[in-house]
């Protein structure tokens, strides 16, 4: 008799476990919800099962956390973001009363990759403030966790990653244990920026090393005796004041204009000498040139450098001015009056 009730005891424990799990559902920007975010723009796991596995690559966006999602949520600096959170259905219990923690919010330039890595940065948190966990307050609030986009964001698509860590087994370490330890919930988002910003997030923070079995936030939290206070694991919440470049847009399958090439001095004009019997063409004058295109059909000579002088520019000699009409007939007449005289001189000398 006391077997089968520990037993059933064990299976209700079980049970309990399992269907005390939690994932996200959707997004909602300044109060407007956005949709079923489930593999549009949530890179969703198979299920709602919790991470333990401090070295595991899943403890990053999850498993499936290499596989993008088709869409991103569209937003602003500086807006009210709110990742939403449910159980088994929208709007049911959310997560079991008795997984009580923290709620934590990271963020990361755009990656296809699996989120493992020094890459991300903190730039929200909420633990336990004396009297209540912070998952307490996302049951109340129906499942919703806000934030807000830092206003100094620079502009760019962006992985944001929030988690929730449950500590109703956290009194002993998973690599001491693996039956207990905390339960890590991670979902991670597909965000694309707007706004006129210049602060890149810099703190390249990596879960599979900057979480440890060594971090109070993490192992030794004992829900079931007396807590003052809770060290959220993890960097301190981000300025917002880092500096760099933008991330990097999402690559397109449209081909970018070939960039104009440049120049350090004026191209030399070219000319054309003219064929033969023919109008001389207009002669290209190229100063600096133009970025190619496909209709282009003259060649034009590159500009001379520092190390080349400029090509001569070819001339034509003119052609010898030919004999005019009038001095032809002059010549003629000059000839019949030699003939005429040579003719009457022969005629005296007959006589």
């Amino acid at each position: 008799m006391r077997t089968a009730a520990a037993s059933l005891m064990a299976m209700a424990t079980m049970a309990t476990s399992v269907s005390a799990h939690a994932w996200m559902h959707g997004v909602w920007v300044n109060g407007v919800d956005q949709g079923d975010g489930r593999k549009e723009y949530i890179r969703t796991p198979e299920n709602n099962s919790p991470v333990k596995d401090l070295s595991s690559p899943a403890l990053a966006c999850n498993v499936n956390g290499g596989k993008e999602a088709p869409e991103f949520v569209k937003a602003a600096a500086g807006d009210k973001l709110s990742f939403e959170w449910f159980h088994d259905n929208r709007n049911d219990d959310i997560i079991d009363g008795s997984h009580k923690g923290p709620v934590i919010t990271y963020i990361a330039e755009y990656t296809s990759g699996d989120g493992t890595g020094a890459i991300w940065t903190k730039i929200a948190e909420d633990g336990f403030d004396g009297t209540q966990w912070a998952v307490d307050k996302l049951k109340a609030n129906k499942g919703l966790a806000d934030f807000t986009l830092p206003a100094s964001l620079a502009a760019g698509q962006y992985l944001i990653r929030q988690e929730i860590i449950a500590h109703h087994e956290s009194e002993v370490a998973f690599n001491v244990n693996p039956a207990r330890g905390a339960q890590f919930y991670p979902s991670c988002v597909q965000v694309e920026v707007s706004g006129s910003g210049t602060a890149v997030p810099d703190q390249a923070f990596d879960f599979n090393t900057g979480y440890t079995y060594a971090d109070k936030g993490i192992v030794g939290v004992n829900l079931y005796g007396a807590i003052s206070s809770y060290e959220i694991p993890g960097p301190e919440v981000w300025t917002g004041t880092g500096g760099g470049a933008a991330p990097a847009p999402k690559p397109t399958t449209s081909a970018a204009a070939p960039a104009a090439p440049t120049t350090t001095a004026a191209a030399a004009p070219v000319a054309t000498t003219p064929a033969a019997g023919g109008e001389a063409p207009t002669p290209i004058f190229s100063s600096v040139p133009s970025a190619p295109t496909t209709t282009l059909a003259t060649v034009i000579a590159p500009a001379p450098t520092a190390s080349s002088a400029a090509p001569a520019v070819p001339t034509a000699s003119a052609p010898a001015t030919p004999p005019s009409q009038c001095r032809r007939r002059r010549s003629l007449k000059a000839k019949r009056a030699k003939l005429a005289a040579a003719k009457k001189a022969a005629r005296r000398a007959q006589l």
